[in-house]
């Protein structure tokens, strides 16, 4: 059964086959399993403890995410990228941060493009105009992030080097549009949506820079590609994980043994960098370039043998793996729209 707060004992519990079950053939996540969510904070895994999060470590967040994207594909998923908009709670002014918090339902979540422009007005005020795609989990945000170029009577905004100023902003769902446009073959219950804004004022409060941070945690200095490589990798492992328990009951006798083996030993490799890392800077020591390609050549590595695997295993599930209402070919197709994440996507040929 999913349960990971522990702050209260009249939580709904929903177990795992049930979510399943729910997630099927889904469109959008159920407000059931959301309510659930909420009610264990589990999009704020990443929030500190001073504004209500679960301020959870590095490692105990990854197992938490490994283990929803081994329920499903898309849930994982929209777990993963949500909570890691909500670790912009970390950007924004305490004051702020702690108000937005305060309530259990917060979830961020956007785009990390920049599409659209922030003019700047008096007393502090930016009317933000523009479109941006990819938002994960837009039906369930109450804010959506997005980057900004500034500008001022029309005319972009300068730094000190002549370079145009982008700035990152959190507005209400109620000052965005949200286009329902995803069309991909997996992952549709992510509810990876596009959104407009159109003449919003937004505070300059509600702005913040990736690189400023207003808590002091251990957290605040992982590097981004870091965050980004382990996140996005555990979810990989989980569908795979899934995927190797579906394939089972079809061919009971396929021997999986090694491929489970893989799967559980790469998940170790990913929380042993976990704890290398958060060590690491916790004796105020920094993370070196090396050790970040390391982790990003591992990840990248990691996920190619994984999908070259799920294809082998795939060739030899018949028909049964092609019916489009069974839970092995949405798995199939979940996974694979995942491995499209420019993150570890390289260019034919690279090596």
């Amino acid at each position: 059964m999913i349960k990971i707060s522990i702050q209260n004992d009249h939580i709904a519990m929903i177990m795992p086959e049930e979510i399943r079950n729910k997630m099927l053939g889904a469109c959008e996540v159920s407000q059931e399993i959301m309510t659930s969510i909420h009610e264990q904070r589990l999009l704020q895994i990443w929030v500190p403890k001073k504004y209500g999060g679960l301020g959870f470590r590095l490692k105990e967040g990854l197992s938490v995410l490994f283990e929803w994207s081994k329920i499903d594909g898309s849930l994982g998923w929209m777990l993963t990228l949500c909570s890691g908009a909500n670790f912009f709670s970390r950007n924004l002014k305490p004051n702020v941060a702690s108000t937005l918090f305060a309530n259990p339902k917060t979830c961020f979540g956007g785009s990390g493009m920049i599409g659209g422009t922030a003019e700047k007005q008096s007393n502090g005020i930016f009317l933000i105009n523009g479109l941006w795609h990819f938002a994960t989990g837009a039906p369930h945000l109450s804010h959506f992030t997005l980057n900004a170029t500034l500008t001022e009577n029309g005319n972009p905004l300068l730094d000190e080097s002549g370079t145009g100023i982008i700035r990152s902003f959190v507005i209400s769902k109620d000052q965005a549009e949200i286009i329902p446009n995803w069309k991909s073959m997996g992952m549709k219950a992510t509810g990876t949506y596009s959104f407009k804004v159109n003449n919003a004022k937004v505070s300059k409060d509600y702005s913040f820079v990736y690189d400023e941070f207003f808590t002091e945690d251990v957290l605040d200095k992982i590097p981004f590609r870091i965050f980004a490589d382990l996140t996005l990798l555990v979810n990989y492992l989980g569908m795979a994980t899934h995927f190797s328990e579906e394939a089972i009951k079809i061919r009971p006798n396929l021997g999986l043994k090694l491929f489970n083996k893989m799967i559980n030993d790469e998940l170790e490799k990913a929380f042993q960098f976990a704890d290398e890392i958060e060590m690491l800077l916790n004796n105020f020591e920094l993370i070196s370039s090396d050790k970040q390609t390391e982790i990003h050549c591992f990840s990248t590595d990691l996920v190619k043998k994984l999908s070259h695997q799920i294809l082998e295993i795939y060739f030899q599930l018949g028909l049964r793996a092609t019916h489009t209402d069974s839970e092995i070919y949405q798995i199939f197709c979940d996974y694979f729209t995942a491995t499209q994440h420019a993150n570890f996507r390289k260019e034919f040929g690279e090596e």
